[in-house]
């Protein structure tokens, strides 16, 4: 179960980004999600509960707006430390012990780390986090802990977050 489910998600996130619909691009794009669905479904899903994991699956794309929304907001600001006269620049390694436990849960916040302007993740396990920072803002943005436990919540099928109502 878990090799087709990841199979859907290769390939839906496969057609989302690929932008033409050609009998050869679709092939390859169904040959390649089965091929990486294949050789990393144990990883992708870990235990093959189709309940939880449709349930991750929902929390996930309730996830990506707010991530786009922050990488969005992150644009802006590192638009505004480049262009303005006094380049504010104070780049900084931020370390910190994660609280997520899974592979893909360490994998998907390193990953959302990065893709938000300002930081990058220089090391990541479940020992230990390594951010570069571009400036202090990007680094509290990191101690701050939010993007952490929206992954956590996806990752632990928790019900709300602490604190908050809605993701």
């Amino acid at each position: 179960m878990s090799f087709l489910i990841t199979s859907i998600a290769m390939f839906s996130f496969w057609i989302l980004l690929s932008g033409e619909f050609t009998f050869i691009l679709i092939t390859s794009g169904i040959v390649s999600s089965l091929i990486v669905a294949y050789l990393s479904h144990d990883i992708f899903i870990g235990k093959p509960d189709l309940k939880t994991e449709t349930g991750r699956i929902f929390k996930f794309i309730r996830y990506l707006p707010w991530l786009l929304w922050e990488i969005v907001l992150a644009n802006f600001e590192i638009a505004y430390l480049v262009l303005s006269p006094k380049l504010k620049v104070d780049p900084q390694i931020v370390r910190f012990k994660p609280d997520i436990k899974t592979d893909l849960g360490i994998v998907t916040l390193a990953h959302s780390i990065t893709l938000t302007p300002g930081t990058v993740t220089v090391e990541a396990n479940k020992e230990e986090f390594v951010i570069h920072a571009i400036w202090q803002k990007s680094a509290e943005g990191i101690i701050n802990g939010k993007m952490q436990r929206k992954v956590k919540w996806i990752e632990e099928g928790t019900n709300e977050l602490e604190g908050e109502k809605n993701v």
